[in-house]
């Protein structure tokens, strides 16, 4: 491999009423008195088995995504079509699964947009805008997403991304309550889905790579106030904070911690971004912890500490928040491993003699695929299901054994996985018949170097790690279709008691989409090109797609309406891989308008086409700038603008591609967005506090040096 190549991965790095029924006795009929509008409680969540209705994240509180419904199977599949769409109002990342009660699907798109759907028709009910300033953006490290909403007793539960919990009237889409979960001056953000449990609403937090602190929340459902708080790294004093959480880090977790560096000022991170599993058999709420701040443990705690609870599966009690246990997947993480990533509850044969245990598994970024025990976070087993470098296996206890060389210094390591993960919140499945879990993953590979210029920065990613490391300035085409050479992804049928994989879909590109598992024998994806695919769940077999003219990235859902099954799923390019690497499409994908897409048996409906006018792929001036200057201008980009507008300035399509902007063209209309904020109502805020007006033209000139670089002279455009 050259040398460019190894070292350019640096830059690669979602009814209406409720119906009166009717009560029969033997000899009579009358008709009952009406139901109160989604009277969903727990035990009605607990009950069900994700079949006529879809009424949390996960199908059900042990979240296999798995449903019961066998209308739409392996024989029948082939005649399923699209029902209906529904365009949300935006063309950002869209990541939410449907939930569906009483006919009404409750869906959220891009900053955190409310709407209520006739289930059957897709007729608009409501819709609610919680008017976030868009501003917020900045603080959102992948997209301006959200990942779904919760219904409970008549309510419609959403974390907003500037950090509130809300409230919404299920009926009318009107506020009930609001309540600000975060320190709004610091760089937090929500994209997760609360659940609710027994009156609580379960809701974390983003933002662990800006510099933040990270903690599970329970709010009274009906009131909004705070009834627990379990916090997941502690304070800087590792003192008492007046939390549930204090016992856990005076008795286990402040030892892990050293007393200095950046953790003290930066948090130390760990949010709670995504999973959060009611395991209603133990009564304890089972969550995933994120990364630390910064990466970097050298810069994050010098000590070299595990640093819990980053990168854990941490239990509590439901009722109060009490630390019952935890297991750490990746100690002293280094490297943005999250164990974030969907958790299940199964009973499978694993104890002695193959007698039926509760067990909790996940597949998280670092690469293996965990089985504990759910009562006790016991260690059962711990696999690989991707390709890696960075450990040898597991030793007895679950503990990674790591090679020397992943624990990088100044000379950049190329690793798999890299930050993006060999599975990242794309929910998995399991089959509870077959004993299978579907996973969604990838190979995405990263080099790590240590930053020698690192030091905290109030808005901005603090990493600690050198991602422009042997990064020329100047790269032509041939580099990104290199890099995306890199990239491979596949659906996985993991079987946990085997320990290995039972059978392998190789996809064209990472990134693909969620996971639903029907007891029809099938199992569902969306694909990064916009495919939407049924495999056989027992052999991989493909037995039927369809074009979704948007990315798929969502997790499916299904539920059953007057005795028609559907099958959902929403829609958009975006998300984390949308903004962050461009260089992995293989061409530049339209800005669609996002979309509820339902499918049923016998559906002769189309999906629009993108209308949006094609981008003029020229270069808007001259180059300028000598070498040191365009050098400059690559580093500067690199760590501030690459997370939003791709490695190398080259673009998805999601947010403008710079190098054909016509503001890249214009000294003054290129100060006035990036120093004067003149599009901070967009998202784009002004850098005037973390760029210099000289770093910022360097940029341009940078900007401009690839445009050029990507477009021979005398073309007239790609």
């Amino acid at each position: 491999m050259a040398n460019w190549q190894s070292t350019l991965i640096a830059g690669a790095s979602f009814a209406i009423l409720a119906a009166c029924g009717q009560a029969k006795t033997a000899d009579t009929e009358t008709l009952s008195e009406p139901e109160a509008f989604a009277a969903v409680d727990t035990n009605r969540i607990s009950t069900a088995s994700a079949a006529d209705e879809w009424l949390t994240y996960g199908g059900t509180y042990d979240e296999q995504r798995h449903s019961s419904l066998i209308d739409v199977n392996k024989e029948t599949v082939a005649d399923l079509g699209v029902a209906w769409t529904y365009d949300l109002a935006t063309n950002r990342g869209v990541e939410s699964t449907p939930i569906v009660v009483d006919g009404v699907m409750y869906v959220t798109s891009a900053w955190s947009l409310v709407y209520a759907l006739d289930a059957k028709t897709g007729e608009e009910l409501w819709v609610y805008d919680p008017d976030v300033d868009r501003a917020v953006g900045v603080k959102a490290c992948c997209d301006v997403v959200n990942r779904g909403v919760a219904v409970y007793d008549g309510k419609v539960f959403v974390g907003v991304i500037d950090g509130r919990l809300e409230a919404l009237d299920a009926e009318t889409g009107e506020v009930v309550w609001s309540k600000v979960t975060v320190d709004q001056s610091k760089p937090y953000t929500i994209t997760g889905a609360p659940r609710v449990v027994n009156g609580k609403v379960l809701i974390g937090n983003g933002g662990a790579e800006l510099g933040v602190r990270g903690y599970l929340s329970a709010y009274d459902a009906n009131t909004g106030d705070k009834v627990w708080r379990f916090y997941t790294v502690p304070n800087p004093e590792k003192q008492p904070d007046g939390e549930i959480s204090d016992a856990a880090f005076e008795d286990i977790g402040n030892v892990t911690w050293g007393d200095e560096g950046a953790w003290v000022t930066d948090g130390g991170g760990g949010t709670v971004w995504d999973s959060i599993v009611y395991d209603e058999v133990n009564d304890q709420i089972i969550f995933g912890v994120g990364n630390g701040s910064p990466w970097n443990r050298e810069f994050r705690d010098p000590s070299g500490g595990d640093n819990l609870f980053l990168s854990s599966i941490v239990a509590v009690d439901a009722e109060t928040g009490a630390y019952k246990w935890h297991f750490q997947t990746t100690p002293g993480d280094n490297w943005d491993y999250t164990a974030t990533q969907t958790i299940i509850l199964a009973d499978l044969p694993v104890g002695e003699d193959g007698e039926a245990r509760r067990v909790a598994m996940q597949a998280p970024k670092n690469g293996f695929f965990y089985v504990l025990d759910a009562e006790s976070g016991e260690f059962i087993s711990g696999d690989a299901f991707v390709p890696m470098n960075w450990a040898e296996g597991l030793d007895e206890n679950g503990r990674p054994i790591e090679i020397a060389d992943a624990r990088y210094g100044a000379v950049p390591y190329e690793q798999l996985p890299g930050p993006l993960g060999a599975h990242n919140w794309h929910p998995m499945a399991f089959n509870p018949d077959l004993n299978l879990a579907y996973i969604p993953a990838q190979e995405i590979p990263q080099a790590y170097a240590r930053d020698p210029r690192f030091e905290t920065q109030p808005v901005g990613w603090n990493t600690g790690a050198d991602f422009s490391a042997g990064v020329p300035p100047i790269a032509p085409p041939e580099v990104a279709k290199f890099l995306r050479s890199t990239l491979k992804g596949r659906l996985i049928a993991w079987d946990p008691i085997a320990r290995e994989a039972r059978w392998s879909v190789e996809h064209g590109n990472a990134w693909n989409g969620g996971v639903l598992s029907t007891a029809g024998g099938l199992v569902f994806q969306g694909k990064l090109n916009g495919d939407f695919v049924a495999y056989d769940a027992e052999t991989g077999d493909k037995l039927w797609n369809h074009e979704l003219k948007s990315g798929g990235a969502s997790g499916p859902g299904t539920y059953m309406i007057d005795g028609e099954q559907y099958v959902t799923i929403t829609t958009g390019w975006g998300s984390a891989f949308g903004l962050s690497a461009g260089f992995a499409y293989d061409e530049t994908v339209p800005s669609t308008v996002g979309k509820v897409v339902t499918f049923k048996l016998g559906g002769t409906g189309e999906i629009a086409d993108p209308d949006f006018p094609m981008i003029d792929k020229t270069p808007k001036a001259d180059s300028f700038g000598d070498e040191t200057m365009i050098a400059e201008g690559s580093v500067h980009y690199a760590r501030n603008c690459t997370v939003c507008h791709g490695p190398l300035a080259v673009s998805s399509g999601v947010l403008p591609d710079l190098r054909w902007s016509a503001i890249s063209g214009n000294e003054m209309a290129w100060k006035g967005v990036v120093i004067d904020g003149n599009l901070a109502a967009n998202g784009m805020v002004s850098f005037a506090d973390h760029l210099t007006p000289d770093q910022v033209e360097s940029i341009r000139a940078y900007v401009l040096a690839q445009a050029h670089a990507a477009v021979p002279a005398g073309s007239g455009g790609e």
